[in-house]
């Protein structure tokens, strides 16, 4: 049937299908968005809040690209800080807290608007494949859709377990569906698949909280948006609580570790390192007498809050006696309990940077199914997965992002030529070159991309460039700007000898607003003064490796019969396929002496 026709099907409602759809709707291609709650689209099914170290910079990169995670973050935020003010740039990052009943309502208005999205409440069962290529999807009432393109983005809901104790529930997060057969169909086509887990805490109605009893963070009004186009200002910030737990709760989680889904053994999959629940942090930092709780409100009417750090999979008996110990939660009462949940993830190995699949052509993956963790991970995703569907449709080559272009060409480097056993979260110490991928320049780094993709207008283009020669215009006029000795500011700051405006700026104790008025950009330009001679080191790093980067693998190359490569080296490169000598360079295992052993052979064979 005609109505059955689309351009791409995006498979799931979550953060990574929204971005998804948006990007090749924004193309005018038509989309079908198969979710299983039209209502929940991009639903915050474990903490409400967008951002965090690099996280934040992800979201800012989002927006950047042309992507809309970063405006409704913006419209549906109800408290916002940039984290790490007190340390270099490189580590700054906006957190806000999200009202994440606005996030999913404001989200679902846009979608219902767009003309190009088609939203289709069912459950995918099945591919429709073709001579190695994806034709459509089945769905669980027998009915075909067909598209050019299909992206699979099935977060934590692809064969998910809930579990408390021994208690195992089938089911999708806070009692979802969840979809069963689509992990048979992807085994059957050849992916190789992966148990993962995550957890989440209970949630507590507000009125039950001693709040007299934990510490309020208050926090002035500031002026921050993840995003360039929403022109939102907070009228009021709102308050989360931060409590610990004690050595009553710990004894009570350890004289009861062995009822705990992940410890008894009924769990299978990874958790992710860098959110443990908390029986896992008690057991792990065992000489640790207090772990920090922090209590945050899901949306802006703060009658229920979310636990943060209390994530755990113990049955709902001993969740009741530990959550009591804490201070504030005593007559604590819980309107959801917390639980772990267990689901399929492919191997990301077998995905292209393009986050194309290897195995079949037009079949993309974005989010949590390739094995990352996080509302801003999954988004990002979503939307290269969406741009390059929508450069495959239109046979342009793909959208490539560098590790020196943003936090999101880190995420996908990683994932395709790294893989991943555990749920992987973006940090900043993933990023070699993190001083260039600061939260403060995210729209410069991406402007080119965005344009050259029809993600952004001209008009906002060139707004982008006029905003950074206003800048490099005014670091020059600052150089040629000297201070008298004589001047009344140099003897307040002992400047005994005529110094530039630039090198005065560059000092980490001198006061901008001594030297600088009414300039739009003024934290911007300092970061430039303060960071000149490393941010050049950087570049001139980065720049080195680009060089490999374009430096193409014929994908017909058969690595035994490169000459002097190691054995670990061949097997690893017809693993993983890298498109490029710059790839290949970061495969684990792969040696200097290896990539000169390939660049001879490419040059030897391919360039007769």
């Amino acid at each position: 049937m005609k109505e059955n026709i689309f351009d791409a099907i995006v498979v799931g409602g979550g953060h990574a299908g929204i971005e998804a759809a948006f990007a090749l709707a924004k193309q005018n291609f038509n989309v079908a968005l198969i979710t299983l709650n039209k209502n929940k689209l991009a639903s915050m099914p474990c903490n409400p809040s967008i951002g965090g170290p690099a996280k934040g910079i992800i979201t800012r990169e989002i927006d950047a690209l042309g992507g809309v995670q970063a405006f409704f973050a913006d419209l549906s935020m109800i408290q916002v800080k940039m984290l790490n003010e007190s340390k270099g740039p490189a580590v700054r990052a906006i957190r806000a807290q999200i009202d994440k009943d606005k996030f999913s309502k404001i989200i679902g208005e846009y979608v219902e608007n767009n003309i190009y999205i088609t939203v289709i409440e069912n459950m995918v069962d099945s591919l429709i494949i073709q001579d190695k290529k994806v034709k459509g999807v089945t769905l669980n009432s027998g009915i075909n859709i067909f598209s050019k393109i299909v992206i699979i983005t099935t977060g934590t809901y692809m064969d998910s377990k809930v579990m408390r104790g021994n208690e195992v529930t089938v089911s999708g997060p806070d009692g979802d569906s969840t979809s069963s057969k689509l992990s048979e169909n992807l085994k059957e086509n050849g992916f190789d698949l992966m148990r993962l887990k995550t957890g989440t805490p209970a949630r507590v109605f507000a009125n039950s909280i001693d709040f007299s009893e934990v510490e309020k963070e208050v926090l002035g009004l500031e002026d921050l948006t993840f995003s360039d186009y929403s022109n939102v200002k907070l009228k009021s910030q709102t308050h989360c609580f931060l409590t610990y737990t004690n050595e009553e709760t710990h004894k009570i989680i350890l004289d009861n570790l062995d009822k705990s889904s992940m410890y008894s053994g009924l769990i299978n999959g990874v958790g992710p390192r860098y959110c443990p629940s908390i029986e896992d942090k008690i057991v792990r930092f065992q000489d640790k007498k207090r772990h920090q709780i922090f209590f945050e409100p899901e949306t802006s009417k703060g009658d229920i809050f979310y636990i943060n750090g209390l994530s755990t999979s113990m049955p709902i008996e001993i969740q009741n006696k530990f959550i009591r110990t804490i201070p504030g939660l005593k007559n604590a009462n819980v309107s959801n309990w917390g639980y772990a949940i267990e689901y399929d993830a492919i191997n990301s190995l077998q995905i292209k940077k393009s986050l194309e699949s290897k195995i079949i052509e037009n079949l993309f993956f974005a989010g949590q199914i390739n094995g990352t963790s996080g509302y801003e991970e999954a988004a990002a995703q979503g939307l290269v997965a969406g741009i390059n569907a929508s450069l495959k449709i239109l046979n342009k080559e793909p959208l490539n992002l560098l590790r020196s272009d943003s936090y999101i060409g880190v995420l996908i480097d990683d994932l395709t030529l790294k893989g991943t056993k555990e749920p992987y979260r973006m940090l900043t110490s993933r990023a070699e070159y993190r001083l260039l991928l600061r939260n403060d320049n995210a729209d410069i780094r991406l402007a080119k991309y965005a344009l050259d993709t029809n993600m952004i207008t001209k008009i906002r283009y060139e707004e982008i460039i006029k905003k950074y020669l206003i800048i490099s215009n005014k670091i020059h006029e600052l150089k040629k700007t000297y201070l008298s000795s004589t001047d009344p500011m140099a003897v307040k700051l002992n400047i005994f000898n005529g110094q530039s405006f630039f090198k005065i700026l560059s000092r980490p104790e001198i006061n901008v607003d001594d030297f600088i008025k009414d300039f739009k950009y003024k934290d911007n330009l300092l970061t430039h003064i303060r960071l000149e001679g490393y941010i050049k080191k950087q570049n001139i790093a980065a720049k080195k490796m680009i060089r490999l980067e374009f430096l193409k693998i014929p994908q017909d190359i058969v690595y035994n019969d490169v000459k002097n490569l190691a054995t670990e080296a061949k097997q690893k490169l017809t693993l993983i396929k890298p498109e490029t000598l710059g790839q290949a360079y970061r495969i684990s295992g792969i040696n200097p002496a290896d990539i000169e052993m390939l660049l001879f052979y490419i040059n030897t064979i391919y360039t007769k």
